[in-house]
């Protein structure tokens, strides 16, 4: 089969490529428009293991309907921030010569998007869709009751918030803005995606993950954190605890892209099973489903500043870089955000396997390995 991976040289999209390559009887075509610095890296070891890469932009709608017919599609090509789209505009875009930041986040995440349904519409592809767990509300993310642990923030456990429990938030929390400009554009994909499915007739499967974290992530302070962090304080480079008091208390899980390809494929090839089966109601698993590390593997900011002081501890690199405090909260932060898998769990049988201290040491061997990530990516400020 011919398989179509949006975003293919990113993080996520190169690494399920690289499980796909591996696996017999697929045929595997990245597009990629090279936006995101250091994506270029991974083109030609792609190419090396049989990919074939495209260069395009998905908001270029004849370039995307163009693109040779596949079985399915996997999209994982979003500018994947919350503060994405809230740079401050000039007085005049024009006189700027610059485009609005908002439209540009809306262009790529939701007419991108659109254009993806045009080709899967017209292709009869099935498509997976990469969500977010940045879906859910922040207001009532920020409603949550917790607690204040010596190093993290903890669910106090006598609350009835539906879609909560002390395993986490799943599919039935709400979805009520405010979301952030990128939350609103994934779970409007969502919706997009099953009118599509459901007016053409092609199989979806919409994964909503949990921060996606491993080797080759380019982290930034406000995407890929672990990355992040891990680079900075290895080679003494400021850092700080944002918000919520300034104590790095603030609690999410994390979830490595292998195990989202396990899920995926066992998505694709239910999907690919008789009518009989897939067409009974009984048997049809949910569309739409956590994916993520779950409770296990959550932790706060200040439990992985204490990771990298075990470490590491004295560095060759010189003194650590100054860790500060900055008490106000930012623009769609959250607290608390951990994903109760329960029901990819009960549906697919399926749950992470690689737990997140190995996630951890995968990222600090790379990052020991290459010294120059950060320029790389563009993360130093």
């Amino acid at each position: 089969m011919r398989l179509l991976i949006t975003g293919g040289c990113g993080f996520v999209g190169s690494l399920l490529a690289k499980y796909f390559l591996s696996q017999e009887g697929w045929e595997v075509l990245l597009v990629d428009n090279f936006c995101r610095p250091g994506s270029e890296l991974n083109r030609r070891p792609l190419e090396c293991l049989g990919a074939s890469v495209i260069e395009a932009d998905l908001r270029d709608r004849d370039a995307i309907l163009s693109l040779p017919a596949c079985h399915w599609v996997i999209d994982c090509a979003a500018n994947p921030s919350v503060l994405a789209g809230l740079d401050v505009q000039p007085t005049s875009l024009k006189a700027a010569n610059r485009e609005s930041p908002s439209l540009t986040l809306v262009d790529h995440n939701l007419l991108g998007t659109v254009h993806v349904l045009e080709y899967c519409k017209q292709h009869s592809s099935g498509l997976v869709l990469v969500s977010t767990s940045r879906v859910y509300s922040t207001d009532a993310l920020s409603a949550v009751r917790l607690k204040n642990s010596n190093s993290r923030f903890e669910l106090e456990t006598d609350q009835a918030t539906p879609g909560l429990s002390i395993q986490g938030i799943n599919e039935h929390f709400s979805t009520a803005p405010p979301l952030s400009l990128y939350g609103v554009t994934k779970l409007a994909s969502e919706w997009l995606a099953s009118e599509y499915a459901h007016a053409f007739g092609f199989p979806l499967w919409i994964n909503r993950c949990g921060l996606m974290a491993g080797a080759g992530q380019f982290g930034r302070a406000d995407q890929g954190i672990i990355a992040y962090w891990m680079h900075r304080y290895l080679y003494r480079h400021p850092l700080s605890f944002i918000g919520y008091g300034g104590t790095g208390h603030q609690v999410r899980d994390c979830l490595h892209p292998v195990d989202l390809a396990n899920l995926i494929s066992q998505q694709i090839k239910f999907s690919a099973a008789p009518a009989s089966n897939t067409n009974a109601e009984s048997n049809q698993p949910p569309t739409t489903v956590n994916v993520s590390g779950g409770i296990e593997s959550a932790f706060s900011l200040l439990e992985l500043h204490q990771w990298c002081e075990r470490r590491w501890g004295p560095s060759k690199y010189g003194p650590p870089g100054k860790l500060t405090s900055v008490l106000e909260n930012r623009r769609y932060d959250a607290p608390w955000i951990v994903l109760d898998s329960s029901l990819a769990q009960m549906s697919w049988g399926w749950t992470a396997q690689r737990p997140k201290e190995e996630i951890w040491e995968e990222i600090a061997e790379h990052a020991e390995e290459h010294p120059d990530w950060l320029q790389i990516s563009q993360a130093l400020s």
